[in-house]
């Protein structure tokens, strides 16, 4: 099973594009900072992340400020000329 459920600030939107199918495109970049419990001990934990929203998705994001927080859920894949990770965004709401 892929599914990411993430906590995080919106650090970075570029601007809203389309696919060549016609569909709303979103990339961004997501910051999270939190402390999580590792072999019996706090460890502070601090990243970030690139992130994909589609469709109805996309245009929701596009509208949302720099800095907000919010919690997203989805899934991790690495883009075709890539090799870093991306989170596709299926859901967000507000945290």
């Amino acid at each position: 099973m892929n599914h990411t459920d993430l906590t995080a600030c919106i650090a970075e939107l570029s601007a809203l594009r389309y696919t060549p199918a016609g569909l709303p495109a979103l990339d961004l970049m997501l910051e999270h900072s939190s402390q999580q419990t590792e072999a019996g001990h706090l460890r502070q934990v601090n990243l970030k992340i690139r992130a994909l929203a589609l469709g109805n998705q996309a245009e929701r994001l596009s509208r949302q400020a720099v800095g907000s927080r919010w919690r997203f859920q989805g899934f991790l894949a690495t883009p075709r000329q890539g090799r870093s990770v991306v989170l596709h965004i299926q859901e967000f709401q507000q945290d």
